[in-house]
């Protein structure tokens, strides 16, 4: 059971990435999922969530209105598009499961798959 993020990079403020998240059972695909981000001495914080069909979203009020999370559960992927990017948006981000719920979460401790994260820097 895997889930393996990319699309990290290096970009100036006020540019954009999309980040995927590709999961290799399609057994994922009955999760919420999740993204979260930690930067160099800090927790790992909520970003965004998206429930398991994908009609109900979550933000951050940090990046409402900026970023968008989709999933196309045809493909097992779930995206993060990321516009405006600021330099306090540098993190790793990493995309979650939580198998136990349908509804998108925000906590982290409801998550129990994790992908190996994707660094994101954002240069002034």
């Amino acid at each position: 059971v895997q889930l393996v993020e990319s699309g990290g990079g290096l970009v100036q403020a006020g540019g954009s990435l999309r980040l995927s998240c590709a999961a290799s059972e399609r057994t994922f695909n009955n999760y919420p999922m999740g993204w979260f981000r930690q930067a160099p001495g800090k927790e790992r914080e909520f970003v965004s969530a998206i429930n398991w069909s994908g009609g109900s979203t979550k933000y951050a009020d940090s990046v409402k209105g900026r970023f968008t999370i989709s999933r196309d559960n045809d493909e097992n992927t779930v995206y993060l598009q990321m516009n405006t990017l600021k330099p306090e948006d540098t993190a790793v981000y990493y995309c979650a499961a939580a198998s136990s719920f349908k509804m998108a979460r925000v906590s982290p401790y409801e998550y129990n798959f994790w992908g190996q994260g994707t660094q994101v820097t954002v240069s002034s």
